[in-house]
């Protein structure tokens, strides 16, 4: 196995994918406030440079470069998300087992934050569930860190993954994103109308803001709607645009 490379990046050398042996960029897919019509955030996704999925780039990371991957992806999303004039929130996945200590490995986001003219306050970090996570504390104390610095958080494909109510009893992020698996058909299966409400009451109590991901279909959005969610993400609103920021189908 070759050796990890932990050495400190510059925003130019994570522009440029800090010389992993292959380059990827992003799209961008909004998050809407339908309580008050407005974009509340818009998440980096990862893509080929040709605009391929996200799995095509993945099969490329593996334990050696993977703090380096992580790395160019926060810098990328950030130069590409002020070079298109956003103003609303950014959503930047992270890989929590990329890092090692979380006040060094965050130098890079707040240089690039600062190089390339983005509000760092406006950044929201997600981690997924579907990352298995190997040292619980480790995870709680990058979010705390991340937290203590201006940065907001989020737990990610919620409800799908290897962590559950767990990991949300101790960890306090800022949001959770409810995972798409749970709101597929949702206006049609009473069970996942009981769970999902439910959540969201917990979420709530817990001082949580929810946001509804996978939105596909009108009955899905109203459904959910009525259960009080109004941060929602999904192809319903917009798909996500290769290097740019789709145009929204508002619902009416």
């Amino acid at each position: 196995m070759q050796p990890v490379d932990f050495r400190e990046f510059s925003c130019k050398e994570c522009a440029q994918a800090c010389d992993l042996g292959f380059d990827f960029s992003m799209a961008f897919q909004p998050i809407v406030d339908i309580s008050s019509r407005t974009v509340f955030a818009v998440e980096a996704l990862v893509r080929g440079t040709n605009g391929e999925g996200a799995a095509d780039v993945f099969k490329h990371v593996n334990e050696s470069n993977r703090y380096r991957f992580d790395q160019s992806c926060r810098v990328k999303a950030i130069r590409l998300a002020a070079s298109l004039g956003v103003q609303s929130f950014l959503c930047i996945n992270f890989l929590p087992n990329a890092i090692y200590k979380p006040e060094l490995c965050i130098r890079t986001t707040l240089a690039a934050a600062q190089t390339y003219g983005f509000d760092q306050t406006k950044i929201i970090f997600e981690f997924t569930e579907n990352e298995r996570i190997f040292d619980q504390a480790h995870l709680l104390n990058i979010i705390n860190h991340y937290q203590e610095i201006g940065f907001q958080t989020a737990i990610d494909d919620f409800g799908s993954g290897y962590n559950g109510l767990a990991q949300l009893a101790d960890l306090k992020t800022n949001f959770t994103k409810i995972d798409m698996e749970l709101i597929r058909h949702i206006d049609q299966d009473s069970a996942r109308q009981t769970i999902v409400r439910h959540m969201t009451r917990m979420l709530e109590a817990l001082g949580q803001t929810v946001i509804a991901e996978g939105i596909e279909t009108a009955a899905e959005y109203e459904m959910l709607k009525s259960m009080g969610i109004t941060l929602f993400q999904g192809y319903l609103f917009a798909k996500p645009a290769f290097e740019s920021i789709p145009e929204i189908h508002w619902q009416d």
